[in-house]
């Protein structure tokens, strides 16, 4: 029996990724940085879980010599960037850059009347989500959901399962009571590692993804309803029986 749906976030709720990509450069130019990371540079950046880690990455293929960099220079200029580039998204939100996904908020209300609980699963920092859900969903975004994993509780980032393991123990839930939602290969591989079926709806950013083993691949939530998430979800386990 269907008892809750988890989402990520970035991607998934909402379209997020070309505000977050501006924000990043934001960031390099206030600092001082000559990068300026294209759609397509960020796409490939995608495959990296976190802000921090992508600024890691990047900086990794750029930089030679960055092993003589002290560890401490090199982490304390990356979360400089990272605290620039999270209030340019903030902002970017309030300024209303970011819409949710067809069907998120419909899907969401129609599942908590239903009695379904609600869960994030996500690895962005609370900061992004608050700022997010607050435009959404209000002052009170939180009484939606039973419970939200982050960036800070859960350090080790997707397709690690890390998020989804406890956001089910907080739940109090076993993944086949759960449906998840995600948009990225990286999410779907850790939803599917905490054993969950998972419904995929990428987006531009992700669309070239490898999404074998999800539960349904749509192009949104427009028209999703809660009776034909259950007929998915019971489909799901009848095929493991």
């Amino acid at each position: 029996m269907l008892k809750a749906l988890i989402f990520d976030v970035d991607g998934t709720l909402a379209d997020t990724e070309s505000a977050h990509l501006a924000a990043f450069n934001h960031a390099f130019a206030e600092l001082g940085f000559d990068w300026h990371w294209d759609t397509a540079l960020y796409t490939r950046l995608l495959a990296v879980s976190g802000g921090k880690e992508r600024i890691k990455a990047h900086w990794q293929s750029q930089a030679t010599d960055i092993k003589d960099i002290g560890v401490g220079g090199l982490e304390d200029t990356i979360a400089q960037l990272h605290d620039i580039k999270t209030a340019a998204y903030e902002q970017a939100v309030k300024d209303g850059a970011v819409q949710m996904r067809p069907g998120v908020l419909d899907l969401l209300c129609s599942a908590g009347a239903q009695g379904l609980q609600l869960a994030i699963a996500t690895t962005t920092s609370p900061v992004n989500i608050a700022a997010l859900l607050r435009k959404a969903l209000g002052a009170d975004w939180k009484a939606h959901f039973s419970v939200v994993e982050d960036a800070s509780t859960a350090p080790r980032k997707k397709p690690d399962p890390m998020v989804y393991t406890q956001t089910l123990s907080r739940l109090g839930l076993q993944a086949r009571h759960c449906l998840a939602f995600e948009d990225s290969e990286n999410g779907l591989r850790a939803a599917m590692g905490a054993g969950l079926a998972t419904v995929v709806t990428p987006n531009d950013f992700t669309a070239a993804h490898d999404f074998t083993g999800a539960l349904r691949t749509l192009p949104h939530l427009q028209g999703v309803g809660v009776a034909q998430l259950r007929e998915w979800h019971q489909s799901a386990f009848m095929d493991k029986a």
